[in-house]
């Protein structure tokens, strides 16, 4: 019978041993491999939910694509391949951006800024409405008036609130002009802005302590770029795939001279290091597991010595000693991969209630933290990660030392 080593493998997997000692260490063994499983599953998840609820935040200030130059940092308003997006089918918003560094000036605070020059339509291409504290608006502009609407954290270093009384000095340098030891300020541009009222927080100190958003008009004046943007914004139709739609807009501008960026893309550095954070808690707990499967090992070999008259048995019966150690291969197997059954429903069942109920919350105090508990989300690739790696480490890890055990143990 070809099977015939499973078959028995399975039998001795789940039938009363002469030694209880043997029992208790293969309960062990499942539950090691159940455990480090279960904490694979929770530990990936986690990061998966602090990734989500990042990336919550900045599509509420990120626009869905983003076109910017492969070289330099502005390019004509008025390019060819760019006119060409206008009008197109699948883009609901099309909004130029112009963005630069200056210096903001409020009373006796200095403070290097991001000034962002938007369109009026950046309330509808975003979701920055969300993100407003104050008794204002978000207006960028009214008759001969610029208004500016600074990051929560900017606002506090400047000394001011949601409403400053006096008008933001914000300076540029001006291009090609050289310092003028005796009066400075020649060689910058100066301009006002005055507030409206709001500010915005999007809980990310990128934003949050250095951007300005105001008019694109503002910021092409101050920065005297008047024909040039820095960024195109784009809005898709609600029934349109991302993804499609920017390698197709990607194919019509050409990879050689600009770069079509969805959210994610925006925010590569940030996502590549939460990516990296994960990596390394993933190779971290596989080591565990490594471990773990050393008690597999352990019973095992304990069973060898316990089925010895069985062994004896089953040669007398016409098998071979390949077959013989393939019994207890299946044996380990079996233990490996049952935990990893154990350890993905315990952790999936952790998952839930942590997503149901928050039971680990972020600290004591309810309101401290942007969320009270952790964030958890599972994602199925993660899953089937997990489950591939435990019965992948578990079975590489027996191959060898039952093979050596059970030659030396069965002679």
């Amino acid at each position: 019978m070809a099977n015939f080593p499973y078959y028995i493998a399975k039998r001795y997997l789940f039938s009363k041993k002469t030694h209880n000692a043997i029992n208790i260490i293969s309960l062990i063994s499942v539950c090691g491999v159940a455990f480090t499983t279960m904490a694979l599953v929770c530990t990936l998840s986690v990061f998966n939910g602090f990734q989500d609820l990042v990336a919550s935040f900045f599509t509420a200030f990120d626009p869905q694509l983003k076109i910017v130059p492969v070289e330099g940092k502005v390019f004509h308003r008025n390019d060819p391949a760019i006119q060409k997006l206008r009008g197109d089918k699948d883009i609901a918003l099309f909004s130029e951006c112009l963005e630069d560094n200056a210096l903001a000036v409020y009373k006796n605070r200095q403070v290097m800024v991001s000034i962002k020059g938007v369109e009026d339509q950046f309330s509808e291409l975003t979701d920055i409405n969300k993100l407003l504290y104050g008794e204002g608006s978000f207006v960028l502009h009214a008759d001969v008036l610029q208004y500016g609407v600074p990051g929560i954290g900017l606002a506090n270093s400047l000394g001011v609130g949601a409403y400053f009384e006096e008008p933001l000095q914000i300076y540029a340098p001006k291009k090609g002009a050289q310092i003028n030891v005796a009066n400075p300020t020649t060689a910058f541009r100066q301009s006002e802005l005055n507030s409206s009222g709001v500010v915005f927080s999007v809980n990310m100190e990128k934003y949050d302590s250095h951007y300005i958003l105001t008019s694109i008009e503002f910021a092409r004046h101050l920065f005297d770029q008047p024909d040039m943007v820095s960024s195109i914004d784009l809005k898709l139709k609600d029934h349109v795939d991302v993804e499609d739609a920017k390698h197709r807009i990607q194919d019509l501008l050409g990879a050689d001279r600009f770069k079509v960026l969805d959210r994610y893309e925006q925010q590569a550095d940030m996502f590549r290091i939460m990516k990296v954070e994960k990596l390394i808690a993933y190779i971290f707990l596989t080591f565990i597991l490594l471990i773990a499967c050393f008690n597999i090992i352990g019973s095992v070999s304990m069973l060898i010595i316990d089925k010895k008259d069985d062994v004896h048995t089953l040669r007398n019966l016409g098998a071979n000693d390949s077959q013989i150690i393939r019994i207890f291969l299946y044996e380990g197997r079996m233990i490996s991969t049952l935990g990893a059954v154990v350890g993905l429903l315990l952790g999936l069942l952790l998952c839930w209630l942590q997503q149901t109920f928050g039971l680990i919350k972020m600290g004591s105090s309810t309101g401290l933290f942007l969320v009270d508990a952790y964030p958890v989300s599972v994602y199925w690739g993660d899953l089937l990660l997990v489950f591939v790696t435990v019965v992948l480490v578990g079975y590489v890890a027996l191959w060898l030392p039952i093979r050596y055990l059970g030659k030396r143990l069965i002679d």
